[in-house]
């Protein structure tokens, strides 16, 4: 889709050390939101999952570890798992975050927009 955004990452129960990273990719086709995992430790976010396996879209099977944490990106918040991404790994925010975040991608001005009113049963 080539939308890039910067977002705010902190560890549920240490606010106070914030991170920012820089040029995230929005991929709808990803579930989880992908940081590396220099920054979550940066942000004092630990692992609360090991060894979760993954499916690349190439096929190949990976694991990564995965913890908690709250992203904030312009006027969006969310509380989200997070993968503890490798180098090489994208910076990926995945169709979970913009679901918490009640947004979705304006493709045509390339930045994400509220979604309106959450439906209700």
């Amino acid at each position: 889709m080539g939308i890039r955004v910067s977002c705010a990452i902190e560890d549920l129960r240490s606010p106070r050390k914030s991170v920012t990273v820089k040029k995230m990719m929005v991929d709808t086709g990803a579930e989880y939101a992908w940081i590396p995992e220099e920054e979550l430790k940066r942000a004092a976010v630990t692992v609360r999952k090991k060894d979760v396996s993954f499916v690349m879209a190439n096929g190949e099977k990976i694991t990564r570890d995965v913890g908690y944490a709250l992203i904030r990106c312009g006027q969006f918040e969310t509380v989200e798992e997070v993968v503890f991404g490798h180098r090489g790994d994208l910076k990926l925010l995945g169709s979970r975050t913009l679901e918490g975040f009640g947004a979705v991608v304006d493709a045509r001005r390339k930045k994400l927009i509220a979604a309106g009113p959450l439906p209700v049963a």
